[in-house]
């Protein structure tokens, strides 16, 4: 298959951002106007004041804001709130705490978005099966759907595009045939029948809670912007919009003439389809529940691997199923996924039941989104009249989303809030554990210990240790290193080696870089070496460290062959042995409560968490772990007296 450049404007770009950005936004008729209407009876005025709604908000939250404003805030071609954070963190430690909340709460959400949308296809059947055991179908479906996970995606990504091309062509022409036998239901157009519905219809204001899962799958646009560029995704929304508009007034006519009546098994969109098509529709309509399920789950691999290379989340397991770029899979995190998606399945059993929990989280999510956009318009200079009305514009509507989503909280709400706040909690504890091991990070000059270790490598009473001894260090300063370091190669057992390799990774903001520098701090001695990884990059160093030194004997810059005699004359390189330190906390310690909750949650959570030597690939065969205490406070001076 020719490879398609997604960053230029071509047909195949658009077809790929047809099927995978607009899957969540895309299936969202089969459950807002259900939302919207509840169990009250069909009016006129929420018929028309829904679909006017509908059609302001996917203008000014999808097509605005995220379509036209927020996919230029690109990282070196990529998006996403972590990547919006990347080009900002700099400047304010405060854009932290907005960052990871959206990250926490779209993740959150992700939990309840497969469950609803396959709900609401397979419900469908219904009318023509009312005994149908939705409940088995959906989790069979779910399940079969994380499944596949481990292998990929690749495999079913070519079907992306072409079946939800199918999806909203269908939906168009469907909300076509019946807004051709009612074209009055246009003047919803007019936002005055908005402002009717939420003024006039008793707790109209609270609709909104309902109005905004049209727009829930918003955020999709700008994490999704490395895979399909942000010219396909722009003019492919275009014809998305359309069909999407056409899809939510044709439902708007069919409920003009059902008024008075109240919504049982049928929703307003299988309204729309006759019935002999009724089995086809659905089948099409689960094929694009899973595929939005499906970029959905892919889209949180991704949050996630991000988060942990910003240190915002303990080390997990990354596998990386296929060679396209940036595909990835995260074991743990596919089985929580699944897990609560089955939970929320049970716990709810009906699609209606799930739209109470369903948006809360995805608004607090637009919201960090905002904050965090304008700040970045902020620093590009851009003319801060224009930013500061922005950003009350949309923090006037994101909040009035918010406040009617709260009145979903003890329907369900809960749910997914809960679990952002957990999931917030997790990566506040690490980063601020992180920054506490870092203040207590002693480093040293370098330089004066160099002949020591050059003295200590000649040194043939001392038992050799290793030929190449390398160790990982957080110094991003090739004149300094951790005392630790000293420590360990020369107050314990002294490790004699023939070169001592200090390694350092940097994550840079760009996010597939893959880069290295090299220090020759003392000529067959002493060599620091820095890896520059992109955020999005696995720091596989056994591997990248290997061609590394492979490139560096090519430039005769470093000799790896062996010191004995015997070795040398046949060309035997040396062994490498990695040494890593592994902190606990010490008993020693009189913490605050505050300090004593963090750490002790973190080496919870860090003994859950992957290994060091497993995140960076190492080979237990020439891995040595230290274990050093971690020492916040000293204990108090004890008033200790000797005795003859």
């Amino acid at each position: 298959m020719e490879k398609i450049d997604l960053q230029k404007l071509s047909f195949g770009g658009f077809l790929v951002a047809i099927g995978i950005v607009f899957g969540d936004i895309g299936t969202s008729p089969l459950y807002t106007y259900t939302a919207i209407i509840g169990d009250r009876p069909i009016t006129e005025l929420i018929a028309l004041g829904g679909v006017s709604a509908i059609f302001w908000t996917l203008t000014f939250q999808t097509t605005i804001k995220y379509v036209f404003i927020t996919l230029r805030a690109d990282n070196k071609g990529e998006g996403g709130i972590f990547s919006l954070y990347t080009l900002i963190r700099k400047y304010r430690r405060w854009l932290l705490f907005p960052a990871i909340a959206g990250g926490s709460f779209l993740l959150a959400d992700s939990i309840i978005t497969p469950p609803i949308s396959v709900s609401s296809a397979i419900e469908g059947l219904k009318p023509s099966i009312p005994d149908i055991p939705v409940i088995p179908i959906v989790i069979a479906i779910i399940t079969l759907l994380f499944a596949i996970q481990r292998k990929g995606t690749s495999f079913i990504g070519k079907l992306f595009g072409p079946v939800m091309m199918i999806w909203f062509t269908m939906i168009a022409v469907l909300g076509l045939g019946e807004l051709s036998g009612d074209l009055s239901v246009l003047k919803a157009l007019n936002p005055y029948y908005a402002y009717r519905m939420l003024s006039e219809h008793p707790g109209g204001f609270w609709l909104l809670g309902g109005v905004f899962l049209c727009t829930t799958g918003a955020e999709a646009l700008y994490s999704d912007l490395g895979h399909c560029g942000r010219k396909n995704i722009q003019i492919s929304w275009l014809y998305v919009k359309v069909c999407l508009i056409l899809c939510y007034f044709g439902q708007a006519a069919w409920l003009l003439k059902h008024v008075g009546t109240v919504l049982t098994d049928v929703s307003p969109f299988f309204g729309l389809v006759p019935s002999w098509f009724i089995f086809p529709a659905i089948a099409i309509a689960t094929m694009a529940t899973i595929i939005a399920s499906q970029a959905l789950i892919s889209g949180s691999f991704t949050l996630v691997a991000e988060a942990i290379r910003l240190n915002l989340w303990p080390k997990l397991r990354v596998i990386f199923p296929s060679d396209v770029r940036g595909q990835l899979y995260l074991p743990a995190i596919n089985w929580m996924l699944m897990s609560g998606c089955i939970a929320v399945v049970l716990y709810f059993k009906e699609s209606k039941n799930m739209e109470a929990a369903f948006g809360l989280s995805v608004t607090l999510t637009m919201l960090m989104t905002t904050i965090l956009l304008s700040f970045y318009l902020y620093v590009k200079k851009i003319n801060r009249a224009a930013v500061l009305s922005l950003l009350v514009i949309f923090l006037a509507i994101e909040g009035s989303f918010l406040v009617a989503n709260l009145k979903k909280f003890m329907h369900g709400g809960w749910v997914t809030l809960s679990l952002g706040i957990l999931i917030f909690a997790i990566m506040y504890i690490w980063y601020r554990a992180g920054e506490i091991k870092r203040s207590l990070q002693k480093l040293v000059d370098l330089q004066p210990f160099v002949p020591v270790l050059k003295e200590l490598s000649n040194d043939q009473a001392v038992p050799k240790y290793a030929t190449n001894l390398v160790y990982l260090t957080s110094s991003g300063n090739s004149h300094y290193i951790e005392e630790s370091t000293i420590h360990s190669i020369l107050y314990r057992q002294p490790k004699r080696a023939d070169i001592y390799w200090f390694v350092h990774i940097d994550v840079v903001d760009e996010p597939f870089k893959m880069a290295y520098t090299v220090h020759i701090i003392e000529p067959e001695e002493v060599v620091y070496v820095t890896f520059k990884l992109g955020f999005r990059v696995a720091p596989k160093i056994n591997s990248l460290f290997r061609k590394a030194v492979e490139e560096m004997v090519l430039r005769k810059e470093v000799n790896i062959q062996s010191r004995y005699s015997s070795l040398d004359k046949h060309h035997i390189a040396g062994d490498f042995k990695f040494v890593i330190t592994r902190r606990f906390l010490s008993f020693e310690n009189e913490l605050s409560i505050t300090n004593n909750f963090i750490l002790k949650m973190y080496f919870f959570l860090k003994s859950m968490s992957l290994p060091d030597e497993k995140e960076y690939g190492l080979d237990y065969s020439n891995l040595q772990i230290e274990k050093l205490p971690l020492i916040l406070t000293t204990s108090k001076d004890y008033a200790l007296q000797r005795e003859e």
